[in-house]
């Protein structure tokens, strides 16, 4: 897909694997202890690479396509003129919350000329967010520090103040809503797990009995728009958990950084291809390979078999295997023989996978949309965007295509499934051109009157390359979806180890403390993978850092209380629903 000429010249390319990664063929070694075969070059694969790595284990990387996955940038086939390097293109626009810890640690650690902190550096701040409404007046939320409170009364008083104000929503609503929160940030953990993940986000707010701006904004905007799943099924636990982040720390305490960040330029540029140049200074190995099939024996694996870009099969061997393949593709490997020892993994096909992908408009002017993310409230497809050359001081737009680009705005699609408003079909029945014109309308369909974006500056649109339109069945398929965490599905996520002695799982499926598909989860479950794998072989290296999610400390006696409450089959002492 990617030319020797084009990464060599450092582009915004998908972290793609070099022309010489690709013709790799790894010789076989003498049984160290220390052989460790990634299969996946995602966040997950590439961390637990690195983590590997640093720790003295010879690491080989099998991936099929492009390292980086679905964080990668995508050229933009066709688009290079005068010498300068294709578009960057993506799969969806990447968004590094402050609470998020593992990524950015993993990020100080990627050496980047003339960065203090390495790739860390290149993270930047969005000021502001937009929930634009296609009727009635949009909100602007500012992204810095909010105000503080100190007790529980404080607390749903503060956030419910807030709400009211910047949502423009019923005193009443915001209340209620606020206390809500309470109630899930006063719950033990024994309650998120065995009452919470049971719960429908919308049930637990009670999103049906209350406004049309609470629905949209407190029950629809906080699922669909954020991790592409419905209100009516995704899991209290995990929304309730986002709330917690981003709504229950208005001070920002012991965040890494401001709430809102996006990368200073291309993803696979200023993130990627650094990193993968600091895994090949620490040895690890990139090979083009898809995993075929693992082969169990005396309850390890024995090997594997992976199948090149021509077809053409060949053995792994390796002590030790670490899966960092998407959910989808894991699942459909778990033979008899696997599940023979490790049961529990057969539940994986409880999962839900959706779709959340990317289509990004090239526009000849700057917009002035907003100085950070904006949220279509209204969109049957519950749009979100960014205006990316605002924050792309590295490389601005100029210096991509024919020269003429001065913005892109990238927008995230996450409801495939509903009829839009031009062509009145779901986007998984539109063809790409109907899909670049049924965004842009309800785009402008949103901002009309408001906010100028002329027709006349759009230079070109680009849909992620995963998804492809099946002429013969008049649909789109889809390559890389996205797990979904829907009521229950906890108790269908694997541990990152189990009874096949050398077999490790890392990916965003796994059970991690985010509890959530994002890069942030599967860089944690990747670091949950490797210090399973030390404590198998008993190593003295280090183990990885794991950061836990923040937790108000001015709740813990109530969470405290709630664990007696909880035990005794009482409700939370804040839950006035029941």
């Amino acid at each position: 897909m990617v030319s020797r000429r084009t990464v060599l010249r450092g582009t915004a390319v998908a972290g793609a694997l070099t022309a010489g990664a690709l013709s790799v063929r790894v010789p076989a070694r003498a049984a160290t202890g220390r052989r460790v075969a990634v299969f996946g070059g995602g966040v997950a694969g590439m961390t637990a690479a690195h983590e590997l790595a640093e720790r003295g284990f010879e690491v080989t990387v099998y991936e099929p396509r492009a390292l980086g996955g679905k964080a990668r940038s995508i050229a933009v086939p066709g688009s290079a003129r005068g010498g300068r390097p294709e578009l960057p293109g993506e799969h969806g626009f990447r968004f590094f919350p402050g609470f998020y810890h593992h990524i950015p640690d993993t990020m100080r650690r990627i050496p980047f000329s003339g960065n203090a902190n390495g790739v860390w550096d290149n993270l930047v701040a969005a000021t502001e967010a937009r929930f634009s409404r296609s009727i009635g007046p949009d909100t602007i939320v500012p992204m810095g520090p909010g105000k503080a409170w100190s007790n529980p009364d404080d607390f749903r008083q503060t956030l419910a103040s807030v709400i009211a104000t910047s949502a423009k929503m019923p005193m009443t609503d915001a209340a209620y809503f606020a206390g809500r929160l309470l109630v899930f940030m006063t719950s033990c953990d024994a309650r998120r797990t065995g009452r919470w993940e049971h719960i429908a986000w919308r049930d637990f707010i009670g999103a049906q009995q209350h406004s049309v701006e609470f629905r949209a904004l407190m029950s629809r905007t906080l699922t669909t728009l954020l991790v592409a799943a419905k209100d009516d099924r995704a899991s209290t636990r995990t929304i309730g958990s986002m709330g917690e982040q981003f709504l229950g720390n208005p001070l920002l305490t012991g965040d890494d950084g401001p709430l809102d960040r996006l990368l200073n330029g291309p993803t696979s540029q200023v993130w990627i291809e650094p990193w993968a140049r600091r895994l090949r200074e620490l040895g690890v190995r990139f090979v083009t390979g898809r995993l075929r099939r693992l082969e169990v024996r005396d309850r390890r694996i024995s090997g594997a078999r992976v199948v090149d870009a021509g077809g053409a099969e060949s053995a792994v061997a390796a002590d030790h295997f670490v899966m960092a393949v998407p959910a989808e593709v894991a699942r459909q490997l778990w033979t008899p023989e696997i599940l023979a020892v490790r049961p529990e993994l057969a539940a994986m096909n409880r999962l839900v996978i959706d779709w959340m992908s990317g289509i990004q408009f090239y526009l000849r002017r700057p917009t002035r949309i907003a100085r950070g993310h904006v949220a279509y409230v209204d969109s049957p497809w519950a749009l979100t965007s960014i205006a990316q050359n605002q924050f792309w001081s590295r490389t601005p737009l100029s210096g991509f295509g024919d020269g003429t680009v001065r913005d892109c705005l990238s927008v995230d699609i996450s409801n495939w499934n509903t009829p839009g408003i031009l062509y009145h079909k779901p986007a998984r029945e539109c063809t790409h051109e109907q899909i670049a014109r049924e965004v842009w309308a309800q785009i402008q369909a949103h901002l009309k009157g408001k906010t100028d974006l002329p027709e006349a500056d759009l230079h070109s649109w680009f849909l992620d390359t995963g998804v492809a339109w099946d002429a013969a069945r008049q649909r789109n398929t889809n390559a890389d979806p996205l797990l979904i965490n829907t009521v229950g599905s906890w108790a269908a996520r694997p541990q990152p180890h189990g009874a096949l002695e050398n077999l490790f799982l890392a990916g965003d499926y796994v059970r991690t403390t985010i509890d959530l598909a994002t890069m942030e989860g599967a860089c944690e479950s990747a670091r949950r993978a490797v210090n399973a794998l030390l404590d198998t072989v008993a190593s003295n290296a280090p183990r990885c850092k794991l950061f836990p999610l923040y937790r108000a400390p001015e709740l813990e006696p109530f969470r405290q209380l709630d664990a007696t409450r909880y035990a005794a089959g009482q409700p939370n002492s804040f839950d006035t629903s029941v």
